[in-house]
């Protein structure tokens, strides 16, 4: 299976990460010269990658949005990774896993900014149900500005079962959601082996999903609001745990 990436982060972490085979690079006629497009075009040369130029009206039906930079890669479908090969990286790297868990996220753009959170945080992988859930596809890739490139993304037919297999693995399961009994997230212990979970953006956690949590946390609210945004939500969680952890 072939995709077409686009935007210039993407197309740049996606070369540097080397986790895809490239076929072809495709460049904008016209397309403003820049420090990143010379590091894409160094890479591609060095790689023997093939260019090809097109028009800005090829290169929008070939990327199927205005919004390519002047920029898009041919290259091979997202290598989707599994659950232990994440367990066995934070074992590589001597640290507590930490596992983000996704309940059917399907807003892209929330989805792309927990990933470059996520990336940028140290997470060992990534979480999503297979059904009913927004996927790596090109614009993910692109919404987060490539971080997802250098992640390890798992897909799995049932979340809930996949948190069971966790705990068997002794990590702690932590779901994000203001409900009667949870914590506030600054008291829960985010140094132990973890899978922290993330909720829809409309709906929150799934019963069933929120049943299998080893506890709940919350972030306060003082304003007339009552939530946050999912992707604002798991970033500040994500950089509680990291402060916790000491990488501050």
């Amino acid at each position: 299976m072939r995709e077409t990436l686009y935007g210039r982060q993407a197309v740049r972490e996606s070369l540097r990460a080397q986790r895809r085979t490239p076929f072809r690079l495709l460049l904008a006629d016209g397309a403003v010269s820049a420090p990143i497009l010379d590091d894409i075009t160094g890479i591609a040369e060095a790689r023997r990658i093939p260019v090809a130029r097109l028009s800005r009206n090829e290169m929008e039906a070939f990327a199927g949005t205005a919004d390519h930079q002047g920029v898009a890669l041919e290259t091979s479908g997202y290598p989707y990774a599994e659950v232990d090969d994440m367990l066995k990286l934070a074992a590589t790297r001597g640290e507590a896993p930490l596992i983000l868990l996704l309940d059917l996220i399907q807003d892209v753009h929330n989805l792309g900014s927990l990933l470059r959170t996520a990336e940028a945080a140290g997470a060992h992988g990534i979480i999503l149900q297979s059904r009913r859930a927004a996927g790596i596809t090109p614009a993910a890739v692109n919404t987060s500005s490539g971080a997802v490139e250098h992640l390890l993304v798992a897909q799995v037919a049932n979340l809930s079962q996949e948190m069971e297999a966790l705990k068997a693995q002794r990590l702690w399961i932590v779901g994000l959601e203001d409900v009667y009994g949870a914590q506030s997230y600054t008291t829960v212990d985010f140094t132990v082996p973890l899978g922290l979970v993330i909720g829809s953006e409309g709906e929150g956690l799934r019963r069933l999903v929120r049943e299998r949590c080893d506890m709940l946390a919350l972030l306060p609210m003082r304003g007339a609001i009552n939530s946050l945004n999912a992707a604002v939500a798991g970033s500040i969680a994500l950089y509680e745990v990291l402060r916790q952890r000491g990488f501050t």
